[in-house]
């Protein structure tokens, strides 16, 4: 994916989301279509948390590679590679 389409996915998605909740909010008449709008915002607020939390796996997840092959290279050289 361009990055484009990344920031749209991540950005773009929730703010949306809750932008159609805040409009929701400000013209609705009744009280189903406000609550109709904080689930909207309680719906961006879910997509953000779920963006975040694959970042984070993605990251910790390159951080494990890493100390792999730190530990592969211990068993060769007997020396963790950021040893001088």
């Amino acid at each position: 994916m361009t990055r484009f389409w990344l920031l749209l996915i991540r950005i773009g998605l929730p703010a949306a989301i809750a932008a159609a909740g805040v409009v929701l909010i400000i013209t609705a008449d009744g009280e189903n279509e406000q609550g109709a709008g904080v689930t909207l915002i309680g719906c961006a607020v879910v997509v953000m948390m779920l963006n975040l939390f694959l970042r984070l796996g993605l990251n910790s997840r390159k951080d494990r590679e890493r100390e792999e092959d730190a530990r592969a290279e211990y068993g060769r050289t007997g020396h963790w590679p950021d040893e001088d």
